[in-house]
């Protein structure tokens, strides 16, 4: 039996609801996934089309099916419409470790609705999947992302160089990592 069973638990912080992924999620989905300013520093190129949408949603759905991929939908509380993701990806439960990820549509950056999303998807990672290490990579030019990660309290180790080919071009990575706090040890 899953860890979780049939679908991801519901996430609620302050603004936010975190949810499993819907079919209806798809046009947003491709909307955001599929903007070049949002995919601007992301590990692939945008999404061309619905279908590649379709794809991705389906991807997001036997990632949880494996229980190696963890993707929530964020919405604002007063709205069930996606703004973007939160994700635990490459979920390792021998190690006890995943790679952190989120994406926030453009027309919602700048509201610390990253930092908000990443600290709830850390908390679970901890306290619920009993997680020790949880990762992070991030673009050398995302600014904005590295500001989430050290809010949350991650700490850089390192650059790793032409690590992702995207737009034609190969593009380095810088890695920070958050370990378990001590006061969450079990």
């Amino acid at each position: 039996m899953p860890l979780l069973g049939d679908t991801l638990p519901t996430l609620a912080t302050a603004r936010l609801r975190l949810r499993h992924v819907r079919a209806s999620d798809v046009d947003r989905v491709e909307a955001v996934f599929g903007d070049p300013v949002a995919m601007a520093y992301w590990s692939h190129d945008p999404l061309p089309d619905r279908a590649a949408a379709e794809a991705y949603v389906g991807q997001i759905e036997r990632g949880f099916a494996n229980e190696t991929l963890y993707q929530w939908v964020l919405t604002e509380a007063r709205d069930d419409t996606l703004i973007g993701t939160v994700t635990l990806a490459g979920v390792d439960r021998r190690h006890l470790r995943a790679e952190l990820g989120y994406m926030i549509a453009p027309e919602c950056w700048r509201r610390g609705y990253a930092t908000e999303a990443a600290g709830a998807a850390v908390q679970f990672a901890f306290d619920t999947l009993g997680l020790h290490r949880i990762e992070a990579d991030i673009h050398p030019d995302n600014h904005a992302s590295r500001g989430v990660l050290v809010r949350l309290g991650f700490r850089a180790e390192g650059l790793r160089p032409e690590r992702w080919f995207t737009g034609g071009q190969w593009s380095a990575s810088e890695l920070y990592a958050l370990l378990r706090p001590v006061s969450r040890a079990g």
